[in-house]
Parts: C-alpha cells; structure tokens; sequence
C-alpha cells in the first residue's frame, strides 16, 4: 500500500535530516571516501581478470562475449562457481585458482570488513548521535542546568527528582548523552562553550545554572550563560581556593569551593582537648550540634538518664552509632562509641560545654592524612579552633606548604606503621582520613582502630558504595563529597544554609500533612511507619524542641524532622503528601 504524500514527504525529509547529520562529520567523509577508493580497485581488478579471460580463452582456441569474461569473472571470484565456463588448459586452471584466491581475499574478507568499518559502525554511531535531545522538553520551566556529568550529579538528580524540581544535564559528547538519554537521564548535548546550547537550554526559564566542570571551564561556562543571560543564579564549583574570586568575577552568583568545605566538615567532627559540642548549623534560632560521649558520664545511660534537657535546655535529637542515626528515645543507650545529635541555643549549648569540659581531656595532636586540597583545609580548620595537628604526606612539596601550620609533618606512606607511630597516632584523640582513595581510606580506618581502640576516626570517601566497609572498618564519621556537593547545590537552590549532618541523613522541614493535624505525635506514628525523627515543631515563628509523646500537631506549624532521601519519600507516600 502507497504512503500518502504527506508520509512520503515526511519519510524523505527524515532521511535528509540523518543523511546531512552523517555526512557532516569530517572523519566519516574521509571513512567514505577510503571506502570508495576501495570498491574502485576491487572494480579496477574484476575488469584486469575479464580481460584476462579473453585471452587466456584465445590461448585454448575458444571465444566468448565480453558480458561472459565478467560473468565468468565473479562467479569465481564470488566463490559461486556454476562450472558452466572452465578451462582445459593448466594455464587456465592457474588463472582459476588465482582470481578465486583474490576473489576470496578483495570480496569475502576485506570488503565485509572495510564496509562494516568505514560506513556501516560510522552510521549506526551517528543513528545513536541522533537520539540525543538537542534542547529542553518544550515547556520546561523552573528547572536546574547540571554543566556535566560528574561524581555528585547522580545524586543530586535523585533529590532533585523528590523534590518535584525539573533538570537537564549538559553533556557534550553526543553518544554520552544519547546513552544517558537511554537510561533515563533527562540530558541535552551541545557544547558548553556555545550560547546557542543555552539558549536550546531555555535558560531564561531556568531556576538555577550550575557550572560543576573543571575551574578553567567553569568560567567559560559562566561567561557564555552571561552572553545568554545576563541576569539569574549560576551557581560554580571551585576546585581550588584560587579559582574563587575568577569564578565570581566572571559572573557566578554563588562559589562553593566543596573541597575546602569538605575538609572544615571534617575538622569539625574530631574530638581533641577535651569533650564538647561541635556546632554543624543552626534552624531558626537554633543550633545543631554533635556531642560525642566517649569518657564522659553521659556514657553507659540512656537519653532519659543523661537529664541534659533539665541540665543544660538542650535537646537529643538523635544518636550515631558506628554511621548509624538512631531516633533519641527516653530508653535508648549510649555507649562509648555514641554520638549525640542535640538542638538547643547558643547560651544552653555554652552551658553543656561547661559542664563536660572536665572530661575526655587529651591535649596530643590531631592526625591528618592526606595533604592536598582537603588534608590542607582540615588542617587550618583545626588550627583555627587552637586544635595541634600532626600531619602524614607522601608528597615533600606538600609537607613544606603545611609544616608552618602543623606541629610535626611526617612525610612518607600513612600505611606504613613507622611513620603513623612518629606522627603520634597511638595516643591521638582523632584521626582524619582525606586521601581520595576509597580502598585506602578503608584501610587506614581499619589499621588505626587496631592500634589505637579509643581512637575517634573521620572520614572522606569518594563513592557511595563504600560507606558501609569504612564505618565496618570502624570509621566514626564519613562524608563524601558528592554528598557534600549534593547539599550544599539544594541549600543554595532554596536559599538555605548548608546544614551537613553526614551521609545520607538531612534535615527536612514540611507542615503536618491534613491526616495529621489535630493527632498526637504517637498517634501520628511518623517514626514507626517512616523511619524519621520528628526533633521540633514550629508554630508562630517559635521552635519548640521540648516534644513528647502527647505533643499535638496544630495547623500552621511546620514539622522539623531528621531522615533519608528514601524516608522523605516514604513519608510523603504514606501520608499522602508531595515532596
């Protein structure tokens, strides 16, 4: 059956489109070109043997037509061979088996080969090209531009996606992108360094741009959504410290220079002097704060017997164990290893401070390893706070950057026992990990705990999927920084301050469902039925953290509650409720 005209055309202007894309390319044109030079000798040779034919025919006193000297020719060289033309002659015969030979090589081997290679791979790459979107979904609107594909956009797609937020990912390389597209991604190739690319991105509808490649083509990057939009939030990734004030003179609207923050986050979960808070943000008011309660009488009671609310005014929030946050019940235990998450004002965490800095006391330095980008920042963090710092590095350019700044600089293998004896490690309080090698990382934590039981160990890790055998191999504390990426890109997106409070855990803020006002916290069964801990609620401008079982969720108050991306997601679907 015909195609109606409208098809037909539609069908030819298809495969213009896909001819002119793949002919486009310089190296498949130079491909086609080596193909044909091929055919063209393999045609030169068939019409050398046809000729051939003739005489070697005329030898054995026998004519033929020349559409039977290239008849002949390839159904020998074509292996078909339909025996109704021979030779008598061994002449002839030798000349059989020399076109068949040939024949065998130029068509059945190479000939497959040099298509397969020269046009056919060349096309379906460019069918795959193809498939990558050009631009944004039409319509798009209030969406966030990811500049690359780099550790953290994973996981900042997957909260973006529970936030209900649109995004599109830049990708310039065309299979990448059509790969990613594929899989789910929502992606756009083009170059980064092309204001036709943004304007495809519909970047004056977009929420929020951010340039997370290297600081070199972040600020071509920067300048470029300039050119396209002069106005709106592009948010840089510095690497470097230097690359800071680049990125915000080409136009950034906000820096986050992760590595450095990575390293102060890291600094600020050591314990060293002596026992004390260690503030990680504020709500409203407020501060969070982390209390580790190694050698301290709060160690070995339950949250009930600790009396920090009646004490101090603060509030237990949750309880680390080993990587793990645990909701802050009256019976639950604290062991040596515990970690306490407490909320609570500046003047009552000052007064919690004052009663345990009698314990815990250990004046020895702080053991960092690793002296790059992160090591570094966590050691002037320390420094900062009055905290000494021993340092192991492999390189000797690093060691004297940071010998001012440290007590003693160790410079050698951290696996080696030797150097983490002269750096002090048996009897440190702490020990920062900041190397960018998982396998290391999980490896000192393992080597540390040995040699040191009482040892406080913090540390970074590059991928997700080590998390577990780093808090096994008796890590206290750990951050990626993807997951710092993660955070701090959503905090700048809703205008927040970054709050870290490790990997995988947040802080969520969300009125009371509909089904829930009017119940008590125990009716409401958030903690039971999601996994998250509720730590205060909020009415009229006031944060209350003094909750109990009976506390009744009123209209208009905001819950403030402590979980995982998959338990937000588990709250808004048993309850009914967007993210």
């Amino acid at each position: 059956m015909p195609l109606p005209n409208g098809l037909r055309a539609d069908a030819m202007k298809f495969v213009g489109v896909q001819l002119s894309y793949f002919f486009s390319d310089t190296e498949v044109r130079r491909n086609v070109r080596s193909l044909m030079k091929y055919v063209a000798f393999v045609c030169a040779v068939i019409v050398v043997y046809a000729i051939a034919f003739h005489f070697v025919m005329l030898h054995e006193g026998k004519q033929h037509s020349w559409v039977t000297g290239f008849y002949w020719t390839l159904t020998v060289m074509s292996t078909l061979g339909f025996g109704d033309i021979t030779f008598e002659s061994d002449l002839g015969r030798l000349f059989s088996i020399l076109v068949l030979i040939s024949g065998i090589v130029l068509l059945l081997i190479v000939l497959p080969f040099a298509f397969i290679r020269f046009f056919y791979a060349p096309w379906l790459e460019s069918q795959v090209r193809m498939r990558a979107p050009r631009r944004a979904p039409r319509g798009m609107t209030g969406h966030v531009v990811i500049c690359g594909f780099d550790s953290i956009t994973p996981g900042l797609v997957r909260r973006l996606e529970q936030e209900g937020i649109p995004y599109v990912v830049l990708e310039e390389d065309p299979e990448v992108a059509a790969s990613q597209h594929l899989d789910g991604l929502r992606v756009v190739t083009g170059e980064v360094d092309s204001p036709a690319t943004y304007q495809a991105l519909a970047l004056d509808r977009a929420r929020l741009v951010l340039a997370n490649r290297e600081d070199t083509v972040n600020t071509s990057i920067i300048l470029t959504v300039r050119e396209v939009v002069p106005d709106g939030p592009v948010v840089a990734i510095a690497n470097s410290q230097e690359a800071i004030d680049v990125l915000e003179l080409s136009g950034a609207t906000h820096v986050l220079p992760l590595k450095q923050w990575l390293g102060e986050q890291l600094a600020n979960r050591v314990d060293a002097l002596h026992a004390q808070s260690h503030p990680i943000g504020h709500y409203e008011n407020l501060l969070l704060a982390e209390l580790p309660v190694y050698r301290t009488p709060l160690a070995r009671r339950t949250v009930r017997e600790t009396r920090l609310r009646q004490t101090t005014g603060v509030s237990i929030v949750g309880v680390w164990e080993r990587g793990q946050l645990r909701p802050a019940r009256a019976d639950t235990p604290l062991s040596e290893s515990s970690v306490l998450v407490v909320i609570g004002t500046e003047a009552q965490l000052g007064a919690l401070d004052e009663l345990l800095v009698i314990y815990n006391t250990n004046p020895n330095p702080v053991v960092v390893v690793g002296g790059g980008r992160v090591g570094s920042a966590a050691v002037r963090a320390l420094r900062r706070r009055g905290v000494p710092v021993n340092l192991i590095e492999q390189e000797a350019a690093l060691c004297e950057r940071l010998a001012s700044e440290c007590g003693r600089v160790v410079t050698g293998d951290a696996a080696d026992y030797e150097r983490l004896c002269e750096a002090g490690i048996l009897d440190a309080p702490s020990v920062v990990l900041t190397t960018n090698d998982d396998a290391m990382n999980v490896y000192l934590a393992s080597y540390c705990r040995k040699l040191n039981p009482a040892l406080r160990i913090v540390s970074r890790i590059t991928h997700d999927r080590t998390l577990g055998a780093i808090h096994r191999a008796g890590a206290d504390f750990v951050l990626s920084y993807a997951t710092l990426g993660t955070q701090a890109v959503l905090a700048t997106l809703k205008g927040k301050e970054l709050l870290v409070l490790g990997e995988e855990v947040d802080l969520f803020s969300v009125p009371p469902p509909p089904a829930l006002v009017g119940k008590t916290l125990a009716e409401t069964g958030i903690g039971a039925r999601t996994g998250m801990t509720v730590i205060a609620l909020q009415r009229d401008g006031e944060v209350t953290t003094d909750l109990s079982a009976e506390t009744v969720l009123t209209p208009g108050s905001e819950l403030l509650m402590l979980g995982d991306a998959a338990q937000r997601a588990e709250f808004g679907e048993v309850f009914g409720v967007g993210a």
